[in-house]
């Protein structure tokens, strides 16, 4: 994945990249549970990697974010970026609980 460089981009596509790489993640958190139902194991382990993969995307934005603000210059506040702050929050919860219940349902031979 091409590092972003939030230089270019406006505020709104900021959010949406935002959005963009933590729903990616989200979607690949939720298939990785289904996979593992099915008795995918390896499948679910992939689609786990891939969504770090997605939230570390993600993450760099956001630290390009609070390193611009910590340098003197601030982030404007909108509803969007609000939302996508709660999205890229929501997703790492969601990931960190299922990566979790994998192992534990690993560990169980669930």
């Amino acid at each position: 994945m091409d590092k972003v460089n939030i230089a270019d981009l406006t505020e709104e596509q900021i959010s949406f990249q935002l959005i963009l790489h933590s729903g990616s993640a989200r979607s690949k958190v939720i298939q990785a549970l289904s996979e593992y139902r099915n008795e995918n194991t390896e499948g679910a382990d992939d689609l786990i990697k891939q969504a770090k993969q997605d939230l570390r995307a993600a993450h760099d934005i956001h630290f390009q974010m609070v390193k611009n603000e910590a340098g003197g210059t601030p982030t404007p506040l909108s509803l969007l970026l609000m939302h996508a702050e709660d999205h890229l929050m929501s997703t790492v919860t969601m990931k960190d609980l299922v990566q979790e219940l994998l192992e534990l349902f690993k560990s169980r031979n669930l």
